[in-house]
């Protein structure tokens, strides 16, 4: 194991991202730390100059996206490991949803994260080595009332994710799905956009899945969340999914012990849909 992985990590200001910088940062590990906010991450590289390269990005934009990943090869020589961090999240029925709102969410959590990861790809398929670390949710395996769009988001970054991890396997890149459950982040807070229901028979469904009063008190610890991630990316064989905290885990099991029955009970009919010779 190398202890001198280069990290490169979008949205830093807060929650997972922030405490994954301070994480690697303190292992020693040389790494680029970015957000849209440059001043929010200002303390990270402070007594680490060195070691430690902050760069504004928006992963919506090709151009910030280009010079962070020109500036990292330029510091440190390579990028061995990208986290795709940076993200939103949006609460609303799928009826009442904005679809401003939807693009917005869409354009930041999965095309601005396959823009990042297709920028960064090149200088790790030279290198024949690397590892992306896209940080999904439970929410890409299970859905729930409330936050479809948001979903949908995730559901599109385990597809393509899982699609890549098989191209790029061949060059000794790794590919690892972070799939969260409740943590205390910013993600339902700051970092989340709201519809309010106007339909009640929705407002009654979607509220304990949205109540607000729950924001910061969520099991997941971010600190543990990070110690979790650095120890996938020293493992000689690190998983193509992780599930972080326990309701993740539970979640997870329900969800395919159900999805198993039920594709068994109707076994039949699935298979009699081919040809019959």
């Amino acid at each position: 194991m190398r202890n001198n992985r280069v990290w490169l990590i979008t949205g830093c200001s807060t929650g997972f991202g922030r405490e994954l910088a301070k994480a690697t940062i303190q292992a020693g590990y040389p790494v680029v730390v970015t957000a849209r906010n440059l001043p929010s991450i200002a303390d990270l590289v402070r007594g680490n100059p060195d070691n430690v390269l902050a760069m504004e990005l928006d992963v919506t934009k090709p151009d910030q996206i280009e010079k962070t990943v020109n500036a990292t090869i330029e510091k440190f020589g390579r990028i061995d490991v990208l986290v795709n961090n940076a993200g939103i999240g949006y609460f609303s029925s799928v009826e009442e949803a904005v679809e401003e709102e939807t693009r917005k969410m869409f354009e930041i959590n999965v095309w601005g994260l396959m823009h990042m990861t297709n920028a960064v790809l090149p200088h790790m398929r030279n290198q024949r080595s690397g590892h992306v670390i896209n940080i999904s949710s439970i929410g890409g395996l299970a859905s729930f009332p409330g936050v479809g769009y948001y979903n949908g988001t995730k559901y599109a970054v385990e597809g393509i994710s899982e699609g890549l991890a098989q191209e790029i396997a061949p060059f000794n890149i790794r590919v690892t799905l972070i799939e969260p459950s409740g943590f205390r982040t910013d993600w339902s807070g700051r970092s989340a956009a709201k519809t309010k229901s106007a339909i009640k028979e929705y407002a009654d469904l979607i509220s304990p899945f949205v109540n607000e009063e729950n924001h910061g008190k969520e099991p997941g610890d971010p600190k543990k969340a990070a110690e979790a991630i650095v120890s996938i990316v020293q493992s000689e064989e690190p998983p193509l999914r992780l599930l972080l905290g326990s309701d993740a885990y539970h979640i997870a099991v329900n969800k395919y012990t159900e999805l198993l029955k039920t594709i068994e009970k109707w076994k039949e009919v699935s298979v009699n849909a081919d040809f019959q010779d």
